[in-house]
């Protein structure tokens, strides 16, 4: 089954060069391009796709406030952001907001690719310096929280592969559940443990 991927990129050039990488490579499926944060909210198509690739500089409303929107509408959603350069804080901002990880403009197609599939399997692509300011945050949160212990059996069964980088199907498979019924215990936990994304889960889930 093809990844659906879409893009919100203001540059025309570049969301045409994205959206002609994904449409012809093999496993992968463009399903929607946008050129502002705007029209993305609007035009949202009613099938989600698995990966959205974020431009983090938008005009308008920004990528990370855009990630802010698309992630309370469509929890399951993974988000990379796109960036011309290393630029932490927003990044890191976009990560508080829901995002899975981020990606340099630069990056070769290879590396676009590889971090679609990573990020759809659970994985987070983001640098160590990232990685390490988001474990940070969380250490240093001093909102009340509930803790893994206070989940389900069946929640924590679930949240254990996701911290193990399991994708849905897979985690379906391994408890012999449908993808929905896993996709609604994921709610839960973020719900429970005051999270937007798989990554957030995970890190609370491994510390």
């Amino acid at each position: 089954m093809n990844i659906r991927v879409a893009i919100v990129e203001d540059d025309g050039p570049v969301r045409e060069n994205l959206a002609r990488l994904i449409s012809e490579s093999v496993g992968f499926e463009c399903v929607a391009t946008f050129g502002s944060g705007e029209e993305a909210l609007a035009q949202w198509p009613r099938r989600c796709p698995d990966v959205l690739l974020m431009d983090i500089n938008l005009p308008g409303i920004s990528g990370v406030e855009c990630v802010r929107r698309l992630k309370s509408m469509e929890p399951d959603l993974h988000v990379v952001m796109l960036t011309v350069y290393d630029d932490s804080d927003r990044i890191f901002q976009a990560l508080q907001m829901g995002a899975s990880g981020y990606l340099l403009k630069r990056s070769t197609a290879a590396e676009i690719l590889g971090a679609i599939e990573e990020v759809h399997r659970g994985g987070a692509p983001m640098s160590s310096y990232i990685a390490r300011k988001v474990v940070q945050s969380f250490r240093q949160d001093g909102q009340p929280e509930t803790s893994p212990e206070n989940l389900s059996a069946r929640e924590r069964d679930v949240l254990d592969y996701v911290a193990r980088g399991f994708a849905n199907k897979e985690i379906a498979d391994a408890l012999g559940l449908r993808t929905e019924t896993v996709r609604g215990y994921l709610k839960t936990i973020y719900a429970k443990l005051h999270v937007r994304s798989r990554t957030e889960a995970a890190m609370k889930y491994r510390r």
